[in-house]
């Protein structure tokens, strides 16, 4: 399970070829040999066959929240290129893997580990600075991009950012090779809870070293991104134009935080009902399997269900430790489909401007799951017990069987019903 991956930092096309060599970054503080200077790879006016208005990436999920736990996509990094397995979050800017580097703390991977280019991006490079805690970080080296990031589940990483080539394949038929920054973490610190036995981390943030925002400098494409999850696990995610606008619902995003996919403020309704409580920031993150809800919501959250619930066939499970809450039936259930009518939907009523409200529903089979020992168990947690205070996290069990869009460059975020197993081949493909 992944708890709340909301990462809290502490810290044109070009088509080329670049030689491949290993490379050494040494310990935490200091290089451990000197720092290779990037490659002076040279590129040249290329014809352009991508038009960013009209493209656009898609690639298909594989997982599902439970029992595995999270979304992942392969992407092919390196040259020549290699898969890698990637955890896909929302709530973090870098794309890096777990790198021989040589590597000081590295989980067990799917893969071998990810051999590091010679091209590093510099210390005082825009992108290493959007990683950086301060304005005015030290360069202990000027020819290399340290970094340390920490995430709201107790993961950490530290690495070097460097430039590597990633093979992608555009909704028009064309693949590219792409040069993008992306990290090499070759010391991380993780708990049994946060561990995943993945390559590393696909950042898709609002920040300058997320993918989309790289992609959208070099003019591949607009800056927005997708996804669809499938409660049955898969899905797809997508970078640029590939969503029909005329199916989504639209929120603003919040101008308050700058960093996360963030609206607010909304109201919490259950049932139909409003609940009395309000003025709730929520944060859309696909790092995180379940959803948030600040103490009071979640406190609130409790009161409606324990008193809709009363008369109804559930008892309190507690011995049922896969989520903190658990109700079991006269015999085990087998599926959200015999437990749904017990339920009725919660929603949070973002207020979207003027009288207009965008109703974000979550429907019972967004909130819960049936566990293994066939019990019915909430999949919307207390936010408090993990540090996250006021912010409401909407995971990915909230947002299965939706097609999100975050639209960057317009600042909403917005999102409408969708098959999620049907992954679009083509950019004529209507979601």
């Amino acid at each position: 399970m992944k708890m709340g991956k909301v990462e809290m930092v502490l810290a044109m096309m070009v088509l080329f070829n670049m030689s491949y060599c290993s490379a050494w970054f040494g310990n935490r503080h200091k290089s451990g040999r000197n720092s290779i200077l990037p490659s002076q790879a040279t590129s040249s006016s290329c014809p352009r066959l991508l038009n960013p208005a009209g493209s656009s990436v898609v690639i298909p999920l594989h997982g599902n929240v439970y029992p595995v736990g999270f979304y992942n996509v392969t992407l092919n990094i390196g040259q020549p290129p290699r898969p890698y397995f990637l955890d896909v979050d929302t709530g973090s800017d870098l794309t890096w893997l777990q790198c021989d580097a040589p590597c000081t703390h590295c989980s067990e991977t799917p893969h071998p580990l990810y051999r590091p280019s010679n091209d590093f991006v510099p210390c005082k490079d825009p992108l290493c600075a959007s990683l950086q805690p301060s304005e005015e970080y030290i360069c202990e080296n000027p020819d290399q991009c340290d970094y340390e990031i920490n995430y709201a589940d107790q993961y950490s990483t530290f690495g070097v950012l460097l430039n590597d080539v990633y093979l992608l394949n555009f909704t028009n038929g064309v693949q590219l090779k792409v040069r993008m920054a992306l990290g090499c973490g070759y010391d991380q610190v993780f708990s049994p809870s946060s561990y995943h036995p993945l390559d590393g981390i696909l950042g898709l943030g609002r920040g300058k070293t997320s993918l989309i925002s790289q992609l959208n400098s070099q003019g591949l494409v607009r800056n927005v991104i997708g996804h669809c999850l499938s409660s049955q696990g898969g899905g797809y995610i997508f970078f640029g134009n590939a969503y029909d606008s005329a199916r989504i619902t639209w929120t603003p995003i919040s101008s308050v935080d700058s960093k996360h996919y963030s609206a607010g403020p909304a109201e919490l309704v259950f049932g139909g009902r409003k609940t009395g409580v309000g003025s709730l920031t929520a944060v859309f993150d696909t790092g995180s399997s379940y959803s948030y809800f600040n103490s009071h919501a979640y406190q609130a959250l409790l009161s409606w269900l324990k008193k809709d619930l009363t008369g109804k066939p559930l008892k309190a499970a507690p011995d049922d430790q896969t989520l903190p809450i658990c109700w079991h039936g006269r015999r085990p259930f087998r599926s959200i489909r015999e437990v749904r009518k017990y339920f009725k939907p919660v929603a949070l009523s973002f207020n979207s401007g003027g009288r207009v409200k965008a109703q974000f529903e979550i429907a019972p089979e967004a909130y819960l799951i049936i566990s293994t020992l066939g019990n019915v168990c909430l999949g919307i947690l207390d936010g408090s017990e993990i540090g996250l205070e006021e912010l409401n996290l909407i995971g990915d069990i909230s947002m299965q069987d939706k097609v999100m869009v975050f639209e960057n460059e317009k600042k909403l975020i917005g999102w409408g019903p969708a098959d999620c197993s049907r992954v679009p081949k083509s950019r004529g493909v209507s979601i």
